[in-house]
């Protein structure tokens, strides 16, 4: 009897420690907060932004990242956009013909926050006291530059020239009340003259200015290593897009041309269904000071479903 009653104890005991340790486990995600870049559902929000916001929030999204170009932005930025947009399908970009404070209102009324929006070279170079007033409002604390313009990036000098001007729009920004920082997209990751272009960057921006936006696809596709690049440059990436591969793939050239970016859209896929090892790589972006994780799947066919699936598998880790 004593022998039963003692089982018995123990039972109830293993029982609810189990119980009490899968409570801590999923309280206790890898992802706090999930993000999501508005380029992966363009059309969606071009079309009716206040239902694409409902969306996210009920899928369970918490952060979104915003693209250019805004009603402040450069003309040049404008301009440029407005040539590409017959191609693209949809023209929405920046606030999708709402003002500031009512943007901040819808993302408000659906529980979303604003980390950080894309911008272009020219307003970051010209336009940092209107990008600092639009974080007053969106309480954004980064301004990203999404690729350097293929014209300005040919040469080491070109690189060179860049991370001086990293480092001057660093300071802009600061004084502005925001941080600026780098996403690359691909390129610059094979060596020119016998160095890295990317290392370059790194090596000549100031730390306390410049951060660094990693995005997982493109890295892989320029044939660099995510966590060797996480694990070099410690507490330099801040952010990072989080997007998958049905099968590794490299640029066919140097990634340094868009239409190497476009060949490969086909081989995105939704977060977890691909060949990258996310769960590794995003454990060691937390080790090294990722503090935002965005889900980003370009111009995504059936938005709903293929950002629902990403998200239900980033909560799952």
């Amino acid at each position: 009897m004593l022998r039963r009653h003692f089982m018995g104890i123990s039972a109830k005991a293993s029982a609810s420690a189990l119980l009490f340790s899968s409570a801590i486990f999923k309280a206790s995600p890898l992802l706090a907060k999930i993000g999501i870049q508005f380029f992966s559902l363009p059309k969606l929000l071009d079309k009716d932004l206040p239902g694409a916001l409902s969306m996210l929030s009920k899928i369970g999204y918490k952060e979104v990242e915003l693209y250019g170009p805004y009603p402040f932005s450069n003309a040049s930025a404008i301009e440029r956009w407005n040539s590409v947009t017959p191609s693209l399908g949809f023209k929405g970009s920046g606030y999708f013909g709402h003002t500031d404070k009512e943007m901040k209102k819808l993302l408000k009324e659906n529980g979303l926050s604003v980390p950080s929006i894309h911008t272009d070279l020219d307003t970051l170079q010209t336009n940092m006291d209107k990008l600092g007033e639009a974080a007053q409002v969106l309480r954004n604390t980064y301004v990203v530059l999404p690729a350097i313009p293929a014209e300005k990036r040919k040469t080491l000098d070109d690189y060179k020239k860049m991370a001086e001007d990293f480092n001057k729009i660093g300071e802009a920004a600061k004084k502005a009340g925001v941080k600026f920082a780098y996403h690359n997209h691909g390129y610059g990751l094979k060596e020119i003259d016998g160095q890295i272009p990317l290392e370059l960057i790194f090596a000549n921006t100031d730390p306390s200015l410049v951060f660094f936006e990693m995005d997982l696809f493109w890295t892989t596709a320029g044939g660099a290593d995510p966590v060797a690049l996480l694990e070099k440059h410690k507490n330099r990436y801040h952010l990072m897009h989080i997007k998958d591969m049905k099968k590794k793939m490299h640029f066919s050239g140097d990634g340094g041309d868009p239409k190497q970016w476009i060949e490969l859209f086909p081989n995105m896929t939704t977060a977890g269904n691909g060949v990258l090892d996310l769960k590794s790589i995003l454990v060691k972006a937390k080790e090294n000071g990722v503090i935002h994780f965005i889900v980003e799947q370009d111009m995504v066919d059936e938005p709903q479903k293929a950002l629902k699936s990403s998200f239900d598998y980033l909560a799952s880790l």
